[in-house]
């Protein structure tokens, strides 16, 4: 990716870090930034040595949420042209540029197609794009000074980002509802105890503690196995019977067992040694992969 003015992109170890750039905005949310997310969620998985990849802010805020410079009408997309979805970005050519895509759900649907594992690192206020960027992220760990807001019915406008499908998929739709209804700041314990964040810490010890983490799902595991399990966890949240989970499941244990990582993880247990799987997600996913259909917006 060409070098970004509104984020920081930083690999380490194995862990790449997503830092949002913009401190004396509180990262406000922009269409720069959002390309420039997309595109380091490009980059992070075409890399075969990133085996996660972890978001956080710069700063005190994680991301205060969209820019509102623009004032009343920062959200009256008919005819400005300006959000980032109100011009096709997609290669579906159905979709024409009268065509209002959000631009929330551009990225949240892109991490939510990541082939390595996310971690968000909330390191204060996420309110709005700032709360729900996180939803399709796998782990959410905050500080002790974040504030979480899905503020939309105190904006006038509905959920974005796609949160109606993942909000209430991570905390249960009463939690959800309780949550955008009101529209209020949630500190870092609530969320936790609505599920939303798996631990809180302080704040100069989340980043170690998001990179724990990673470590936990990167060391001694198959980089394959982990993206392939990630899709495959993800997408059958949507589906209607454990009978399609079981269809596809059948396929990739076939696929997968008779390839070098599965032989390299029971040899290294059988020889009670750390395992070395020559298996990289940029060549060697399943035939079976992916087992879907994209759906198109239109």
């Amino acid at each position: 990716m060409s070098s970004p003015t509104e984020i920081r992109l930083t690999k380490e170890a194995g862990v790449a870090t997503i830092t949002l750039n913009r401190p004396d905005k509180l990262n406000a949310f922009t269409a720069t930034m959002l390309t420039e997310m997309v595109a380091a969620f490009d980059e992070t998985d075409a890399d075969d040595d990133v085996r996660a990849v972890i978001v956080t802010g710069e700063g005190r805020a994680f991301c205060a949420g969209a820019d509102l410079s623009a004032g009343a009408g920062t959200f009256d997309y008919h005819g400005t042209g300006d959000d980032p979805g109100a011009k096709p970005r997609t290669a579906d050519p159905a979709v024409g540029s009268s065509v209002h895509r959000d631009g929330g759900g551009i990225l949240t649907l892109r991490i939510f197609a990541s082939l390595k594992p996310v971690i968000a690192a909330i390191n204060g206020p996420a309110v709005g794009i700032g709360a729900t960027m996180t939803l399709p992220m796998d782990i959410r760990l905050a500080s002790d000074t974040a504030r979480i807001g899905f503020v939309f019915s105190r904006r006038g406008l509905v959920p974005e980002a796609a949160s109606s499908w993942f909000l209430p998929r991570v905390v249960g739709i009463s939690t959800a509802l309780d949550w955008v209804f009101s529209g209020r700041l949630l500190d870092a314990n609530e969320a936790a105890d609505g599920g939303l964040v798996r631990s809180v810490h302080p704040a100069g010890d989340l980043l170690d503690a998001a990179h724990a983490v990673a470590r936990s799902f990167t060391e001694s595991t198959s980089a394959v196995s982990v993206a392939t399990s990630r899709q495959l966890l993800w997408r059958m949240l949507g589906a209607d019977h454990p009978m399609k989970a079981h269809k596809i499941d059948s396929r990739l244990i076939a696929e997968l067992g008779a390839g070098a990582d599965v032989a390299e993880g029971v040899t290294s247990f059988l020889a009670k040694r750390p395992p070395e799987f020559p298996n990289r997600p940029s060549r060697d996913l399943p035939a079976t992969f992916p087992w879907w259909d994209e759906p198109r917006f239109e």
